[in-house]
């Protein structure tokens, strides 16, 4: 997977505003696929006490969830938490990884936000334009915008709503557990997004590509510290 567009990573936070700004203007909301039988997921472990940062990549069979490729990278981290930035923090380490992949995935998933975001640039919506690929956010909290509680039971699922207009979905994935928070990146419509995610949910509170992207992201960090 080759990254299309790029743009200065060491910035400040100032500066990094000004490119959520400018990137915004290129989000599109429209289903850049056909069918999907293919997903990719990314996820970052971070070791703060060695300023680094372990991102894993995978790609999995939409028909069994089983795992085609897993591709890792290590970076530094050298960008500060600031809520909003996340993708300033995790975009580089999830951008070496991801490029290793040599399959090409319909759609990626994220840990993150999508368009349900303040400036409407999460880190999937982010990471969906410098890639010029699918890509939905799947957040375990909520960063924009207002919603009813879903019902308690699995599929429950309420409209996230910002600035009048709904930018994703509050999904229970697991009945009786806290929900996410479903968001387009790019090149997915809203209700699209949500229906990937829903089938993507199995027995887990993350759908089923970002659990084991996780997973790896940590054994890959465990590992590392092992040596």
């Amino acid at each position: 997977m080759k990254q299309v567009h790029t743009h200065p990573w060491d910035v400040s936070v100032k500066e990094a505003y000004q490119i959520q700004r400018d990137l915004r203007t290129r989000v599109f909301l429209r289903n850049g696929f056909r069918q999907v039988s293919i997903v990719a997921a990314a996820d970052v472990a971070f070791d703060e006490r060695k300023k680094k940062a372990y991102a894993a990549a995978v790609v999995v069979s939409l028909q069994d969830f089983r795992v085609l490729e897993v591709k890792e990278a290590v970076t530094e981290v050298d960008f500060p938490y600031v809520p909003g930035l996340l993708s300033f923090r995790e975009g580089r380490p999830l951008l070496k990884a991801l490029e290793q992949l040599s399959r090409e995935p319909d759609v990626i998933l994220f840990d993150g936000q999508g368009i349900a975001h303040p400036r409407g640039l999460g880190l999937a919506t982010h990471m969906g334009i410098l890639l010029e690929k699918p890509t939905i956010g799947c957040a375990k909290s909520r960063l924009a915008g207002e919603h009813k509680i879903p019902s308690p039971e699995k599929g429950g699922v309420e409209p996230l709503m910002f600035a009048g207009k709904k930018v994703g979905f509050v999904l229970r994935t697991k009945t009786k557990t806290d929900p996410i928070y479903v968001s387009p990146g790019h090149l997915v419509d809203v209700d699209t997004a949500l229906e990937i995610v829903k089938y993507c949910s199995r027995e887990h509170r993350l759908p089923e590509p970002v659990r084991i992207a996780e997973q790896k992201s940590k054994e890959f960090k465990a590992k590392a510290n092992r040596r």
